[in-house]
């Protein structure tokens, strides 16, 4: 399936638009918490570890973008915004959404 960012992919229009697919993943601060315990690669400023979680969580809200739009009947997905949220009391919380348009090219 094609993801993307832009409104459309490059000589393959969109024959049909689906509609609004998104996905979400929470994870909580306890998470974070843990790992800065154990983080021993540290370099600028840098946490090799967080990333870690953070790549994850955002491959696994695409994960379900892709799935919701293949429900649908789609094989792309255009527009695709990323957008991390601290929730919760005390940002207590980080959520991971994306959203984008299911299409058929």
């Amino acid at each position: 399936m094609i993801v993307s960012t832009t409104s459309s992919i490059e000589g393959r229009p969109a024959r049909e638009y689906l509609g609004v697919v998104t996905g979400e993943v929470i994870v909580g601060a306890n998470v974070f918490r843990d790992l800065f315990a154990s983080i021993t690669d540290l370099v600028g400023g840098r946490s090799g570890k967080y990333e870690e979680v953070l790549a994850r969580a955002r491959k696994e809200a695409l994960a379900e973008m892709q799935e919701q739009a293949r429900q649908l009947g789609g094989n792309a997905v255009i527009g695709v915004d990323i957008d991390y949220e601290v929730l919760g009391s005390n940002g207590s919380m980080l959520m991971v959404s994306v959203s984008g348009t299911a299409v058929v090219i």
